[in-house]
């Protein structure tokens, strides 16, 4: 059964976390200069990889005790939150262009550009922690796979228009207010279990 709550919550975390990831902006720049459904494709595949590998490594967690893994989640709720205080702005990288416009190129180039740039990224990590958390592959996997893939979709089709809105270092403070809070809890209930 799927909890909503845990799908809505781990869709915040991980759709603010990844906001501003230079995996967004690497989908934008792939959306502007190809089809962009094909894009989206290529990268929607490779994010459902990502998802189900970071649930499966914190499914294994779950078979610890419970007070270790509220507090090591906590510890690397932490960590995530610093990283994204202490993260500064990028350059957006060089991607390769694909020869042509077919389907299988564009959406190869994408599925590659984002199995690279993710992996062990800091939201397939957080989305570890939260499998780990919750007990709840299901919830977890669901929520974060749709918030990478909003984001996705956000950063090939509108993410000119968003990140002229929203300054990008608001996004990444909010993303780390919300992990530290993850964080915090997370440790209280490790002393206090």
């Amino acid at each position: 059964m799927i909890s909503l709550t845990v799908t809505a919550l781990v869709f915040g975390v991980v759709f603010l976390a990844e906001l501003p990831d230079k995996t967004a902006l690497a989908g934008l720049v792939l959306g502007t200069r190809y089809r962009a459904s094909y894009v989206f494709a290529g990268v929607a595949a490779a994010f459902a990889l990502h998802v189900a590998l970071a649930v499966a490594a914190g499914s294994v967690l779950t078979l610890l005790p419970q007070q270790i893994v509220h507090a090591l989640t906590g510890v690397l709720f932490l960590g995530g939150a610093a990283v994204l205080l202490r993260k500064k702005d990028e350059d957006d990288e060089e991607i390769r262009s694909p020869e042509n416009q077919s389907f299988w190129k564009v959406a190869g180039a994408g599925f590659m550009l984002i199995l690279v740039a993710e992996f062990g990224d800091l939201t397939q990590i957080m989305t570890a922690n939260l499998a780990a958390r919750y007990d709840d592959p299901l919830s977890v996997g669901l929520g974060a796979v749709l918030a990478l893939w909003a984001v996705a979709g956000l950063g090939i089709v509108g993410g000119k228009a968003l990140m002229k809105r929203v300054p990008l270092k608001l996004i990444t403070q909010i993303a780390a207010v919300l992990m530290l809070a993850l964080g915090v809890w997370s440790l209280w209930e490790a002393v206090t279990g």
